[in-house]
């Protein structure tokens, strides 16, 4: 893995609350590369990551090498909470692009807690959204072929404009949204084009366009 090297200077983002400066002033500031592994699927820790800058992807990977994404997540949000209870990491987490996060012990979350007790729920409920979220990602892998779940996807990313068109702002390669979909990248390439050349979707710079409500089945 990358070294990372510690921040002398904390950068603290206007976005974050009250009780996650508090919670990061706790912790360690670290800098990490692009392409960093920060968490490894499998291993033993007791460590919590809070993003002050940059953005963050939890994935699994398999032994030929396919990947699953389960989110993007940028400054303000925390990973690493599911294996406080000393269980080992659940998923592996890397950085999209350089990164800055203050990386906290078990031990200093439960002095947080102790002195926030608030926070205890707002931990909880990070938690509960979260397994939400993994309940309803399995449910559209069983019950929506490929295109369903593409353009679940699009649709959840997409905002409007006022020409009535919606843009993707996210930057998404065709392996990123097969890592999201479970399915392969020749599968995401053979969708996006059928759709362009129907007159649904167009590339302008970074940024994909939906230009009309995307159809029910294809």
């Amino acid at each position: 893995m990358p070294s990372a090297s510690e921040d002398s200077e904390p950068f603290y983002p206007a976005s974050l609350s009250e009780s996650l400066r508090a919670l990061a002033r706790r912790g360690e500031v670290r800098r990490y590369r692009k392409n960093t592994l920060l968490i490894d699927e499998g291993d033993s820790g007791d460590t919590l990551y809070l993003i002050l800058s940059g953005r963050l992807r939890s994935f699994s990977a398999s032994d030929n090498g396919r990947e699953i994404t389960y989110g993007i997540y940028g400054p303000g949000e925390y990973l690493g909470e599911m294996s406080l209870d000393g269980g080992r990491r659940s998923a592996s987490v890397v950085t999209l692009e350089p990164s800055v996060c203050a990386v906290i012990t078990r031990t200093s979350l439960e002095q947080h807690i102790a002195e926030n007790p608030a926070f205890a729920f707002e931990l909880m409920a990070k938690i509960i959204r979260r397994a939400r979220a993994a309940t309803l990602r399995a449910k559209q892998l069983a019950l929506n072929d490929v295109y369903g779940r593409l353009s679940l996807l699009l649709n959840s990313l997409a905002v409007p404009l006022p020409d009535g068109t919606r843009r993707v702002d996210e930057r998404l390669t065709h392996r990123d949204m097969s890592s999201r979909l479970g399915c392969s990248r020749e599968m995401v390439s053979r969708l996006m084009k059928d759709l362009d050349s129907g007159g649904y979707v167009a590339h302008q710079r970074e940024h994909l366009l939906l230009l009309r409500p995307l159809p029910a089945r294809w």
